[in-house]
């Protein structure tokens, strides 16, 4: 079984961690705006077009590499931590969103809540890391209710059970490639602690040192006797219609 959206709302993954998302309402949301220089995007998706809202998981090239330029083109609601949307005002973004975990924003008809991750944020600008508040995840409520859970760069944490509990997210997109994010070992723990029966692997296959595998992925699933269908997207491969 794959997973599925509600019908009316499109989620197109671009590769490494970065997706677009159209809701049923008309809704066009960004969510870690690395496409430019991403070199799993194909280039007939590297011109993401309008938006409404940019989400920025954390500081890191690999995540928010595009996020001024892609703001300052579509003139998009840009969520991130308050220290981020400080820096990203400096670079000539007008409209930030600042928050900061635990915090619910409306953008549009959706809402957006912002979650812990257990990752590191410095935003590398020019040759100097400076502070970047610290990584999240997000928890994207649709217009009718249904909810997607973004992980962003995490490790797999006990508190997990918590975003479960609370958000009770649907669909949860998950890293997999080890030695920067959670590993498929502890991805398969992060399944079974969320509740999700449906889940979209990111972050591998990008680099050579991102080597987590759906398939391994699958197998420590099996290990763990955890049911959840998992849907691998091919960069540019969209879900839902």
């Amino acid at each position: 079984m794959s997973a599925s959206l509600p019908v009316g709302n499109k989620l197109t993954f671009l590769g490494h961690s970065t997706f677009h998302l159209v809701t049923s309402g008309g809704q066009r949301v960004l969510l870690d705006p690395w496409v430019i220089n991403n070199p799993r995007t194909p280039a007939d998706k590297k011109d993401v077009g309008a938006l409404d809202t940019i989400l920025i998981s954390h500081g890191h090239g690999d995540h928010i590499g595009d996020a001024v330029e892609i703001g300052k083109a579509t003139g998009a609601q840009t969520v991130s931590n308050y220290e981020t949307a400080h820096w990203l005002g400096k670079k000539g973004i007008s409209n930030t969103v600042p928050m900061n975990k635990g915090g619910t924003v409306a953008v549009g008809a959706i809402k957006v809540t912002m979650v812990h991750a257990d990752h590191s944020c410095g935003i590398l600008d020019g040759d100097e890391m400076i502070y970047g508040g610290e990584a999240s995840g997000y928890v994207i409520e649709l217009e009718n209710g249904f909810r997607i859970y973004h992980a962003g760069d995490t490790a797999v944490f006990g508190d997990l059970r918590l975003i479960g509990e609370i958000y009770k997210p649907d669909i949860a997109l998950l890293p997999i490639g080890d030695r920067f994010v959670m590993s498929p070992t502890e991805a398969a723990y992060a399944t079974r602690f969320l509740g999700v029966s449906e889940v979209i692997p990111m972050h591998f296959g990008t680099f050579p040192l991102l080597t987590g595998t759906p398939e391994a992925f699958r197998s420590e699933l099996d290990r763990l006797d955890v049911k959840a269908d998992v849907t691998v997207l091919e960069p540019g491969e969209t879900l839902g219609a």
